[in-house]
Order: structure tokens, then sequence, then C-alpha cells
């Protein structure tokens, strides 16, 4: 079926906003080839852009050549500004972006867990008040918390789990009660995940698995580009997997015996006691035995995940992951590959601890591009099933040329990843 008039024009609008996000500033020619769209419909877009106070001419390009310069066109980054947080145990941290997501301040507080009372959260609320102030912001669009435990996918509401602290789902509702904004929250480890896939470790993947290894251990599952929560949103609690090696089995209210109990910081810090090692240093440290002896532990969480979801990726995220870099991600790879016969590469985070701030900045920023940018099909680079190349919809009568290379086939990655 045919695309109605109004509804082309947003698909197409906001797939040149898409592309003026994600390549930078762009002339009316380059979103042509970029969009496959003829030079009238490419100049009417871009007007109802700029009308909208979503586009600005930012510069001038082709100084170098003879004729007139090239107007450059980019996204107004002040439209909007999101904030995110990243709530752990015992603190938070905050970053405050403008809509291109460049970071405007940020910063973390120690918060002690007040049994769900109160101080704990009027530290957070204080913070992130103070920091949106010294961003020099009124009020953010859009608010992304990322923290650990379940995320229920009806309500998007973070359960009440046991283990976690009462005030984390305290804050969720006084910030929901008291901004504005749009208040958003997800697990930490599908916020890493999220980051990876973006901008991070996996942005040439569309299937891979992050393994958060820290105080607490999960994975978040990508495939074909796509997070997957699960039915009940517990995809990736692979700290309860029963696992050889532990002192048990799992149960459904903990996670001893389970993975946790081999991969998680306190028994790698153990570990690294055991070979006579500095755990704050010992990831780091180059000490092969213990590195071997750590990838022997995480290749068996790994190749459960191989087996079942063959993602020809895992991500090694988390303190562990991000301390032992790219010598324990071959390391775990070498041995995953004698315990598996799918290939799967391993690959350490390329993000570290700013993966989950980064990935709830990205979920405000998907959130505010939501309200703010034209409704519609959201197109993408390389897509053309039945629109014209990068997802472009032509006018009645307008022949689409040939596909127009893409920033994925440029960057030899592929042409179907998305976000969430």
């Amino acid at each position: 079926m045919a695309a109605s008039p109004s509804t082309a024009r947003a698909i197409n609008d906001r797939l040149a906003l898409r592309l003026l996000q994600d390549e930078g500033p762009l002339t009316a020619a380059q979103l042509k080839t970029l969009t496959g769209l003829s030079r009238p419909t490419v100049a009417d877009l871009v007007e109802r852009l700029r009308g909208s106070g979503l586009v600005h001419v930012v510069g001038e390009a082709g100084a170098e050549r003879r004729g007139p310069n090239a107007k450059l066109y980019g996204i107004v980054a002040g439209r909007a500004h999101l904030a995110a947080l990243d709530v752990r145990t015992r603190s938070v941290s905050v970053a405050v972006a403008d809509l291109l997501g460049t970071t405007l301040a940020e910063a973390s507080a120690p918060v002690g867990d007040d049994g769900g009372t109160g101080p704990a959260v009027e530290k957070a609320v204080a913070l992130l008040e103070r920091t949106v102030k010294e961003a020099g912001v009124d009020a953010p669009h859009s608010v992304a918390i990322g923290a650990p435990g379940l995320i229920e996918p009806v309500t998007g509401e973070l359960r009440d789990s046991t283990g976690l602290p009462a005030w984390h789902r305290r804050l969720v509702a006084v910030l929901q009660d008291r901004l504005p904004a749009r208040v958003l929250v997800e697990n930490e480890t599908n916020l890493a995940a999220l980051a990876e896939l973006r901008e991070g470790a996996a942005r040439d993947r569309e299937d891979f698995v992050l393994l958060w290894l820290g105080q607490g251990v999960g994975a978040a599952v990508v495939l074909d580009g796509r997070l997957r929560r699960g039915a009940s949103g517990g995809a990736g609690e692979i700290g309860f997997l029963p696992v050889p090696g532990t002192s048990g089995l799992p149960s459904a209210t903990g996670c001893d015996g389970g993975f946790h109990e081999l991969a998680c910081t306190a028994a790698v810090e153990a570990l690294a006691r055991e070979h006579g090692l500095d755990p704050a240093t010992a990831l780091a440290s180059g000490h092969e035995p213990f590195l071997d002896a750590v990838a022997r532990r995480l290749a068996v969480g790994a190749a459960a995940v191989a087996a079942v979801l063959d993602p020809g990726c895992v991500v090694l995220g988390g303190e562990t992951g991000h301390s032992g870099g790219a010598a324990l991600a071959a390391r775990v790879e070498a041995e995953l590959a004698a315990l598996s016969p799918l290939r799967t590469e391993v690959r350490a985070t390329a993000l570290g601890d700013a993966a989950v701030l980064r990935g709830a900045l990205l979920t405000a920023r998907d959130a505010a591009q939501e309200d703010l940018f034209p409704q519609g099909r959201q197109g993408r680079p390389g897509e053309t099933r039945g629109k014209g190349p990068g997802g472009a919809v032509p006018k009645d009568g307008e022949t689409p040329p040939r596909r127009a290379p893409d920033r994925e086939a440029r960057r030899g990655g592929s042409r179907r990843r998305q976000g969430p």
C-alpha cells in the first residue's frame, strides 16, 4: 500500500533528521544522495525542518570549488536537553546533554542505603538538580535511569527485588512525580549493551551478548540489532545459570551456586589473592596464570550463551571486562573455542564504566526524538522495502535512483543494525 503524502513527508523528514544526527551537518546535495530523493523533495523537507525549529544552517561547504558555497544543515542541539542517571547500590552518577548527545555537565556522589526512607532519594534528586543547573538547562525534556534489577516489560517499572536497595524504586517514583520530564528506567546491563551497540565495541555487530561482570553478574542480549528483554524482562539473568565449579545450585531467591559465584567481583578478587596478587591491580597485571584462571571461569558462562543463542560475539563489560581488557578477552575466546563448536568472538568493552550512563543518555535522546521528530515509520540507511534508497518514500511519479551509499556500508558494518 502506498504511503499517503503526509505519511511520506513524515518518514522522509525523520530519516533526514537521523542522517543529520548520525553524520553531522550535511548539505542538501548530500541529503539527496543519502536518501535517494529528488532535489525538490529534499528542498521541501529542509524548509519544513527549518520552519519547525529542528534544523538550522551551521555553515557552508564547497569553498574549494567554483560557484556559490552550499549551506550546511545541522540539528538544533539546544531544542531539547536530556538527563541520565546511573544508580548503583551506594552511589549515583548524573549526566546532562543536548539533543545531539553532547555532554554539558556530569557529576557523581555516594548515596548510602537508607532502607527507602528518604535521605538517599533526596541526595540523588539534589545531585540531578545541581547538575542540570551547572549545564545551564532550565529542565530536561527526558530523563533515563539505569539501575540493577528487572524491569517490568508491560509497565516499564523497576521491580521490587530482594537484595536491591528500596530507595531505587522510590527514586524513580519521586522523579516521575516532581519533574515535568518524561522519566524512563532500564536495567543497567541493557543500557550498557545499547551504548556498546551504538558507540562501542559492538558497532559493527547486529548479534551479540554483553556479559556484565561486576559486583553483580548479568547479560544483555542483542539479536538482529534489537535488545531482547524476554517475556518477564529477565532475559540475561546469567548470574542464576547453573554451572560446574560452584558450591551447589542457585535458587529462585539467590544466585549463590550459579555463574555469579564464579564471576562476580568478589570471586575474582578472591582468586587474585589465591595467586598472591593485589585484587585492585590483578586484572591489569599481566599475570598469565591468574588471567588464564579467570578466563576459564568466564568461558563457562560464555559457552552456555553461545550454545543457546549463537550470537557470534560476546562483549565483556563491567569492572572485570574493563580492567581485563583485550588480554582477558583473547583468553576467554581461546577457552570458549575449546568448549563450543560455535565460533564466537570475544571483545572487551570499549566504553568501560561509562557504558551505563552513555546508554541512559541514548535512551533519553530516543525518547525526546519520539516527541520532537515528525512521526512516521523510522527509516534506516540502506533499507528499500518498497521505498527509495535509504528508506525514503518517493513522490508519485518520482523514480528512485539506484541504492545510495549508506553509512554502515561505508564503514563495513551491517545494514540492518538499529537501536532498540
